[in-house]
C-alpha cells in the first residue's frame, strides 16, 4: 500500500481571515488536529504582523501548545513559514517548530509582492535557509509558488519550473511542494506538469500544495496521484488562500476532498474518523466566527 503524507495547513487557512483568532482558540484547534492523527501540520508563520496580523502570535501559540502536552508526549512535525532571515531567526528560536517552510516564487511579480525580493535575493535566502536549518538540525521544505502558471501574463512553462527544481536539488533541498498559488490549474495541467518535472528531481520528496474550488478538487488530487505524487497539502473545509496572490482568494484544496480521492484509489490516511468530524466542526465554527462575513471558496 502506498505511503501517503498529508500536511494539514491551518496556518494557510487562517491567514486570510480578517478577524483575529485568539491564541487559545488556535492552540485548541492544533491539539484537536493532533488528536485526530495528523502527523504533519503547517501551523505557524514568522512574518511581519503588519502584513499578516493573523499570525502575530506564533511564538505564543507554540509555547502554549507545548505546555499543554502530557508529560512524555511529542509534537508531530510542525512547519513554520518564513520569508526572510529575521523570520528564520524567530522560527529557529521557537521550540516545537521542526521544519522551516519558504515560498520560492518563479513569478517575478508575485516574488516582489510577497517578499519584495529579486530572483537572486530569493535564491540567496534559500541557500541561507538550507545552511542554517542543517546547522540547527531542522528540516526545510520549499514551496515553488506559481508552479502551474500565473495570472500576471508573465512567461511560464515546465522548463522554468524545471530550472528551479534542478537548482533546489543542486543545493540539496530534499523536500519541495509545487504550489498552485491562485488555483488556476486544471486536473490535466496538474498531471502534465508533475509528470514532466518529477524525473528532474529524483531523490527529492515532491508534493503538491493546491488551491481549488470544490468542484475540481478531487480531480486535481487524483491527477497528481496518478502522476506519482504521494505528498499533499490541504486544509479542512478548503479554508484559506494566499492574500498576496490575487484579488479573489481561492481556498486551499479541502482535506475532505483529498481524503475522498485517496480512499477511492485504496490509500488509507490513518486518521481517527470521529475526531476528524469534530475538527471539521471546529473549522466551521472558526469560519463563521472570524471570517467577518466573508465566505471562503
Amino acid at each position: 500500500m502506498d505511503t501517503i503524507k498529508l500536511i494539514e495547513c491551518p496556518r494557510d487557512a487562517w491567514q486570510g481571515l480578517p478577524e483575529f483568532i485568539p491564541t487559545e482558540a488556535k492552540v485548541a484547534y492544533l491539539k484537536a488536529l493532533i488528536a485526530a492523527g495528523f502527523q504533519h501540520i503547517d501551523a505557524v508563520s514568522f512574518v511581519s504582523p503588519k502584513h499578516v496580523k493573523q499570525m502575530a502570535d506564533s511564538e505564543e501559540v507554540m509555547s502554549r501548545l507545548l505546555a499543554s502536552l502530557p508529560d512524555g508526549s511529542m509534537l508531530p512535525e510542525i512547519i513554520g513559514i518564513v520569508v526572510n532571515e529575521q523570520g528564520l531567526k524567530r522560527a529557529l528560536a521557537t521550540p516545537g517548530v521542526s521544519t522551516i517552510g519558504y515560498p520560492y516564487s518563479i513569478s517575478a511579480y508575485f516574488r516582489r509582492s510577497n517578499a519584495n525580493m529579486s530572483r537572486a535575493e530569493s535564491r540567496q535566502l534559500v541557500e541561507t535557509l538550507k545552511r542554517e536549518t542543517k546547522a540547527a538540525n531542522k528540516a526545510l521544505v520549499v514551496y515553488v509558488s506559481m508552479a502551474f502558471g500565473n495570472p500576471y501574463e508573465e512567461p511560464w512553462g515546465p522548463e522554468i519550473l524545471q530550472d528551479a527544481l534542478e537548482w533546489l536539488k543542486d543545493i540539496q533541498v530534499s523536500t519541495v511542494s509545487l504550489a498552485d498559488t491562485v488555483g488556476n490549474a486544471t486536473a490535466d495541467l496538474v498531471h502534465e506538469v508533475y509528470s514532466q518535472v518529477k524525473d528532474h528531481v529524483a531523490g527529492i520528496e515532491l508534493g503538491v500544495h493546491l488551491h481549488s474550488r470544490n468542484e475540481d478538487a478531487e480531480a486535481k488530487v487524483l491527477a497528481a496521484y496518478a502522476a506519482g505524487c504521494r505528498r499533499f497539502d490541504s486544509a479542512l473545509t478548503g479554508l484559506g488562500g494566499c492574500p498576496f496572490a490575487a484579488d479573489e482568494l481561492v481556498g486551499n484544496i479541502a482535506t475532505e476532498s483529498v481524503l475522498a480521492a485517496l480512499v477511492s484509489v485504496g490509500a488509507q490516511p490513518g486518521l481517527d474518523g470521529a475526531k476528524l468530524r469534530g475538527v471539521i466542526a471546529m473549522t466551521n465554527e472558526i469560519r463563521a466566527k472570524y471570517s467577518g462575513g466573508a465566505v471562503a471558496s
